[in-house]
């Protein structure tokens, strides 16, 4: 077609669990539309979409990507994402731009975690859903136990379009239940229509059926129809699954195999007809001062777009992959970030089909593009023309929970790693780095172990600088729980003037975090300027304690006694006295050592509940309440507080044992007493070190 209007856009997140084939079918799809001339195969590292070295050496996607495709009359961005747990962000960039969603469902495996996590998210963003169950070109798959899974699990709005043919153990052809006709496909995909024949009458009846009861619930007059067995048309029920599917009252089942393209054409057609338009939903969110409201959205009023992720290729740059949410976008315009008030001009705009950029003059609204150089913007943010300034939702990231310390393999490495990270962390928003100045580690936190792996080995390939991940230190603390009397006297005669300086502490537990310093010092026995030399000679001191060599807080400090010189006192010399006390009475006032302890939000399904306790009372955990949890109907909000040092691999011991359906958040509360067969441990390592 000449050209691209917001009417015959689609966009269109392809969802579901790692493995189930959403690459694969975002292959096929790409190849029946004549965008590639072969078929790209995931084993083969030769897709399209996954173009990156690390996934083509692991087999498996890491980021969403956008896949363009012309289809009859309209234009189809096919939004790739993820499906595994750790690169959820990824996903919900994508989704944050979708007007619909495509769920891939194993035929093999049925109904996943990831099938369950990708519903919810298209319910999140208000957006319809359809499911296309892959693979049934191994004899293992089951129409059957898939289909009625679903609908057990997401209720009747699921409905079949396109069912097996099966004899023994092998699809022969598909069924189109809106047509009635059976379908049978060549080895280039193309399908052949002929009659349903007699012996899968009976079959097709049966899902027809159910897919009837599905579109009866999107009008009075179609359910009307169906109670009293009146024949439903076929341009009533055409409309009905139309309307049905920009509504969200049904969601259609397709099913096939995407690497023998098995179905992938009624998918497309469906698609193209019946998917929404990027003004489907007629309104868009944006933030305001007071919260959230709604903006028109105007395919002929002035340009916004909305930067959904954000990628640092070392070659091009820092590239922007945004949504045209209003106008028309034109190449060389000067957009105001609404962010930071900064001016972007776009000197080229791209659509881009993995890592193929094709320069194009303008996007209308709704279409899916890229720009390179924007160097004041980032993921999140909203350019625009108009004078207005509107900033539209931006996408809520989990957080992460998962550190480690980073190792260099060589000395000197630390800017570049630094400099290496920084760019990252724009292009990833679900990764956080500290340069921790107490444990002196470098840390890197990200949403699973593999995420972690992952940003290693980018920054090897696309940096050039090699680190290992170690585990890393805690950051505890000591305290006394005693009072003692301890006594400090520094002298030293080397010819000259010598050093003299001697002081009397009373040591006992303190109110505040840090050194609570008093004195009670009579007849001058310390003169009052030495007093500050004592504190800081205390503060000092107090960077290290005496059990395992971790900071002392919690310290109170009276300076009661003690002797001058005329001649040979000095600040330094009461640094020293007060540094010598303190290493006098601390040992005898009951040193203890504290660890920091978190409080735990954790979302978990209600019959995994007993299973996540049980590991919280392995960690050390006190459990201090539970409660239906508000956003999730099913699930459980369980509060507990957990030493920090319990929860360092707990992002994946919760998605072990929730197999991925749990989450949480973990924040540091306060430190307390460690356990004495605990910190025996923890001082024998230490003194190791």
């Amino acid at each position: 077609m000449d050209k691209i209007t917001t009417k015959s856009i689609r966009n269109v997140a392809l969802l579901g669990h790692g493995g189930s084939g959403k690459t694969s079918l975002c292959e096929a799809m790409l190849y029946l539309a004549k965008e590639t001339d072969r078929l790209g195969r995931t084993p083969e590292g030769n897709t399209v979409s996954d173009y990156d070295p690390e996934e083509i050496r692991r087999g498996f996607s890491l980021s969403t990507t956008v896949e363009p495709l012309m289809w009859q009359e309209s234009k189809i961005n096919i939004l790739d994402t993820p499906g595994y747990l750790d690169f959820t962000g990824e996903v919900l960039e994508g989704m944050r731009v979708a007007d619909s969603a495509l769920i891939v469902v194993d035929g093999r495996n049925g109904v996943e975690v990831g099938t369950e996590l990708a519903w919810d998210m298209a319910d999140k963003e208000g957006i319809p859903k359809a499911f296309f169950i892959n693979r049934f070109d191994d004899g293992e798959a089951r129409f059957k136990r898939v289909f009625d899974a679903l609908r057990e699990k997401f209720g009747v709005t699921v409905c079949p379009l396109l069912i097996p043919m099966i004899e023994g153990d092998k699809v022969i052809g598909f069924l189109n239940l809106i047509d009635m006709k059976a379908e049978v496909y060549d080895k280039t995909g193309a399908n052949m229509v002929s009659q349903i024949p007699e012996e899968f009458k009976d079959i097709a009846e049966e899902y027809r059926n159910m897919l009837y009861e599905s579109i009866a619930q999107t009008s009075d007059d179609l359910m009307d129809k169906f109670f009293n067995e009146e024949p439903i048309t076929y341009n009533e029920a055409m409309n009905a699954v139309h309307d049905g599917i920009i509504n969200g009252d049904i969601v259609p089942v397709f099913c096939g195999s995407a690497t023998k393209m098995w179905g992938v054409t009624a998918v497309l057609d469906t698609i193209a007809n019946s998917f929404p338009r990027p003004t489907a939903r007629k309104t868009e969110i944006i933030v305001t001062p007071d919260g959230e409201d709604e903006t028109p959205i105007d395919p002929e009023g002035e340009a916004s777009i909305f930067v959904f992720k954000t990628v640092a290729d070392p070659f091009v740059g820092k590239m922007s992959f945004f949504k045209v949410m209003n106008g028309t976008l034109n190449k060389d315009m000067t957009l105001r970030n609404t962010t930071n008030g900064g001016a972007e001009k776009l000197a080229r705009i791209y659509t881009i089909r993995g890592k193929k950029q094709t320069e194009v003059d303008t996007l209308c609204c709704g279409d899916i593009g890229m720009t390179a150089k924007l160097n004041a913007t980032n993921t999140g943010d909203t350019l625009t023309v108009s004078a207005n300034n509107i900033k539209y939702k931006g996408i809520a990231f989990p957080e992460p929970f998962l550190t480690q310390a980073i190792k260099p393999l060589a000395k000197g490495d630390e800017d570049k790693i630094s400099s290496g990270i920084a760019k990252l962390l724009e292009e990833d928003l679900t990764t956080r780095y500290e340069n921790n100045a107490e444990t002196k580690q470098l840390l890197i936190s990200g949403v699973g172990d593999i995420h972690l792996d992952v940003l290693v080995a980018k920054l090897k390939n696309r940096f050039g600088t090699s680190v290992l991940l170690e585990k890393p230190k805690i950051a505890y603390r000591e305290t006394i729980k005693k009072p003692v009397e301890a006594e400090g006297k520094h002298k030293k005669q080397s010819g000259g003037h010598g050093q003299y300086g001697h002081v009397r502490i009373k040591f006992a537990p303190g109110e505040g975090d840090g050194l609570t310093f008093t004195e009670s010092v009579v007849g001058g026995a310390v003169p009052k300027g030495f007093f500050p030399a004592v504190e800081k000679g205390l503060l000092e001191a107090m960077q290290k304690g005496v059990l395992a060599g971790y900071p002392v807080v919690g310290l109170a400090a009276d300076l009661y006694d003690g002797s001058y010189h005329d001649v040979d006192s000095s600040e330094m010399s009461f640094k020293m006295a007060a540094s010598l006390a303190y290493k006098d009475g601390l040992p005898k006032a009951n040193p203890v050592l504290l660890e920091p302890v978190g409080a735990l939000n954790c979302i978990v399904p209600d019959n995994m509940v007993g299973d996540v306790i049980g590991d919280l009372n392995k960690r050390r955990g006190r459990v201090l309440g539970m409660e239906a949890s508000h956003e999730k109907k099913g699930y459980t909000v369980v509060q507990a507080e957990v030493p920090k040092a319990e929860m360092m691999d707990y992002p994946i011991a919760l998605r072990a044992t929730t197999q991925g359906r749990g989450s949480f958040t973990f924040y540091f509360e306060r430190y307390e007493e460690v356990p004495a067969n605990v910190a025996q441990k923890i001082i024998a390592d230490a003194q190791k070190e």
